[in-house]
């Protein structure tokens, strides 16, 4: 049986993107592996960063996972993925 991870991420990017970081923590290991989405490092570093924005409480180490996927990255996508983060804005529930 295949896991449904386009289904997955359909869901964590919802939550997502409005502010949940679990969801957010999520979404950005479904890129950072490949699951669901097509594999993006850029993607993953923008989704760990947000959730490690949140500071919320979390059983998740989000900065610890953005940090290993930017040693991953060269520096024109660390520098994207960075500033994709820092424009990001949670969206109103659809």
């Amino acid at each position: 049986m295949v896991p449904p991870y386009p289904e997955a991420t359909k869901w964590y990017r919802r939550a997502a993107e409005q502010g949940n970081a679990d969801a957010q923590f999520n979404l950005g290991s479904m890129y950072f592996n490949g699951r669901g989405v097509s594999k993006d490092y850029v993607l993953a570093h923008v989704w760990f960063s947000i959730a490690a924005a949140n500071e919320q409480p979390s059983v998740f180490f989000p900065d610890m996972n953005r940090n290993i996927v930017a040693a991953l990255m060269t520096p024109d996508q660390l520098a994207e993925a960075q500033r994709i983060a820092r424009e990001w804005t949670p969206s109103a529930e659809r």
